[in-house]
């Protein structure tokens, strides 16, 4: 019975993902890297502190990392933006938690700006009582920084009275980390038995599958 749920963005309240990866793309291809789209896909969920060290090498990430990120971000803005979309259902399920008493918090490897984007194009921004971005962690996913954070805007909220809902084994190990259970979402293209082995307690198709089926889900209050 949590009293508070916590929201990963990317993936799981907005269908961004193969967008992101496309931008990390085109960006590291601006910069004289060619990385296959998989390759790339596979590490979203990830902030860029995170994936670029899996694609270049520490004096690379020093001398042109903050640049590349940086281009990134625009590309992602001026060529993709307008195409992502938010996945159905996403603002009546936090309707139904908040009718039930729970409070919702976002915790989302994006940048700020980019969070408050998103929160508009769900059309949940008068809904969340908290939320945490890159901007406030040190590291981003898979590690737990950002939840952590989430906990303390929630008032040092204990971990066991807190349920996360995110799409990525890296929103999971992050999650887990910081004691807290994870409800895994197969709509950011990961597999259930993905979700699964990285420590979701259960797993679900999307927002709108988890608002049909929430009666005898985790997110229920008794």
């Amino acid at each position: 019975m949590p009293e508070t749920v916590i929201f990963d963005v990317d993936g799981t309240l907005i269908d961004s993902n193969d967008q992101h990866a496309r931008a990390w793309q085109d960006a590291f291809a601006d910069f004289g890297h060619d990385i296959p789209l998989a390759d790339l896909r596979a590490q979203i969920g990830k902030g860029g502190d995170q994936l670029l060290p899996v694609f270049l090498s520490d004096s690379e990430i020093a001398e042109r990392g903050e640049a590349l990120q940086a281009h990134r971000g625009g590309i992602l803005h001026g060529r993709y933006l307008a195409t992502i979309r938010p996945f159905p259902q996403v603002r009546a399920l936090m309707q139904r938690l908040i009718a039930d008493g729970t409070r919702i918090a976002l915790a989302s490897s994006a940048k700020g700006d980019e969070l408050a984007g998103y929160k508009r194009l769900a059309d949940i921004a008068d809904l969340v009582d908290e939320e945490t971005s890159s901007d406030d962690a040190e590291r981003s996913k898979p590690h737990p920084d950002i939840f952590i954070a989430a906990l303390d805007r929630l008032g040092d909220l204990s971990p066991e009275k807190a349920l996360v809902v995110g799409d990525t084994p890296y929103d999971a190990e992050a999650a887990g980390k910081a004691g807290l259970r994870v409800v895994g979402l197969t709509c950011g293209g990961w597999a259930e038995a993905d979700l699964i082995a990285a420590g979701c307690i259960a797993v679900y198709r999307d927002a709108a599958d988890l608002l049909a089926r929430y009666d005898d889900s985790p997110l229920a209050r008794a």
